[in-house]
């Protein structure tokens, strides 16, 4: 059986962002991957949480799955706060990574290569009010031809960093104002079978 860590990062805020939509892509997420074999346990950062407790559940989890409103280009700010202090709890107990990957004596290391979640995935579940066609056109004012997993690099190198293979990003978009969710939802299984079919963890960098 292999191990998935769903990790709710909305954050609430009143008359404005309730969350249903997020809870309801984690329970498609769960049920999804439990019918595929998997062992599900779950994170909601705005319900608060205990440092260590999150660390475990990282270096339990094969796979790490965010799902995330996009709260003004990134995910809500909490969530970086539990990547800090996360991280910086892997760092200090040398779990979820040893060094930066550089050496003195040996020049070829590169930076970014000194993770110790090598056979860990993680993926990222975006919300997002853009449309598909704000990414991957040049023509397009605010991302230039960039797509939503470039938007989302910084988090996804936090996992890189420490050595987790990096899933490709699925996302649903026009969320607010020209919402399909159904559609969503089947693209979104379609994705989870894809990467994650029979339990065989991808090793693709995205």
């Amino acid at each position: 059986m292999k191990n998935v860590l769903i990790i709710n990062a909305h954050q609430h805020y009143p008359d404005i962002s309730p969350g249903r939509l997020t809870r309801y892509l984690v329970e498609v997420i769960a049920d999804t991957l439990q019918g595929q074999g998997f062992a599900v346990r779950h994170s909601h950062i705005d319900s608060g949480y205990d440092v260590q407790e999150e660390l475990d559940k990282h270096l339990w989890a094969d796979v790490i799955i965010l799902q995330a409103p996009v709260n003004w280009f990134g995910a809500p700010w909490k969530h970086k706060k539990y990547l800090d202090e996360v991280f910086n709890a892997g760092l200090a107990q040398q779990s979820l990574i040893a060094t930066d990957g550089r050496s003195r004596h040996d020049p070829s290391r590169q930076y970014g290569t000194g993770g110790l979640m090598q056979g860990k995935s993680f993926m990222m579940s975006l919300t997002w009010n853009a449309p598909a066609a704000a990414f991957g056109d040049p023509n397009q004012v605010l991302y230039q031809g960039k797509t939503d997993h470039d938007a989302f690099l910084h988090i996804a190198a936090c996992y890189r960093f420490c050595g987790a293979a990096i899933v490709p990003t699925h996302s649903c978009f026009d969320v607010m104002k020209n919402p399909d969710i159904a559609a969503d939802v089947k693209r979104l299984k379609a994705h989870l079978a894809t990467h994650f079919a029979a339990s065989n963890i991808t090793t693709q960098a995205g």
